[in-house]
């Protein structure tokens, strides 16, 4: 038993509790990756867009992984910016407000994408439409995303950015020299109550987002069938 453990008795249970913190941020990141990776995929597919997908890298940091993310993230963003200026252009001024007027019937707005995209891209899939009217008409890029890049941001600044996302295969004593330095109780409380802060907000976050890609691509599939 390390000499901190004797001074602070509950010194092992904190660190069990950084450890399982720790992966469920790593497990989170992981997820959103994929989600923002499935939203690519479908843009790419649909509304030609090229939308390079990403890995979260096992040999960076915590902050280096969460800027992969967020340039993945901030690119979706483009391209749905680029989507709306392509309606904006294309349109009567009358019919672009249509999409946005929540009173329209959605499926005429779908036609009204759809001949948009059937111009820009000289063919487009059925799906390509809704797809796009799904995504201007939500708040998945307006608001969900630009919460989520916002706490990646803090996520990375915080005392959380510095550690490498494979520390949990270096052993306990290993894991905390390299969050804290050594192995002192306030310390230690300190770095649970910052996973534990930024956690909160960035789970509930990562959940709107990935339950907004999933409305999107279940869309999609339901047309492929």
């Amino acid at each position: 038993m390390a000499l901190s453990d004797l001074l602070y008795p509950d010194n092992p249970r904190r660190r069990q509790e950084l450890i399982h913190l720790h992966q469920e941020l790593l497990d989170c990141m992981s997820t959103n990756c994929c989600a923002t990776n499935e939203l690519a995929r479908v843009l790419n597919e649909h509304l030609g867009c090229t939308i390079t997908h990403v890995q979260m890298r096992e040999s960076s940091t915590v902050k280096e992984n969460c800027d992969i993310i967020i340039r993945a993230m901030n690119e979706i963003q483009h391209q749905v910016q680029k989507i709306d200026s392509n309606m904006k252009e294309k349109l009567e001024p009358v019919l672009y407000q249509k999409l946005y007027d929540i009173k329209e019937p959605e499926l005429e707005k779908i036609a009204i994408a759809h001949k948009v995209f059937s111009i820009v891209l000289g063919e487009a899939t059925s799906t390509a439409g809704m797809v796009a009217i799904k995504l201007l008409g939500s708040n998945l890029i307006t608001f969900t995303v630009s919460k989520l890049v916002s706490l990646l941001v803090q996520i990375g600044a915080s005392v959380l950015g510095g550690i490498s996302i494979t520390i949990l295969g270096l052993g306990i004593e290993m894991i905390l020299h390299a969050i804290l330095g050594a192995v002192e109780r306030n310390q230690l409380l300190a770095a649970v109550r910052s996973y534990e802060k930024h956690l909160a907000e960035f789970r509930a976050a990562s959940e709107k987002y990935q339950r907004a890609i999933r409305e999107v691509t279940s869309l999609v599939k339901q047309q492929v069938q």
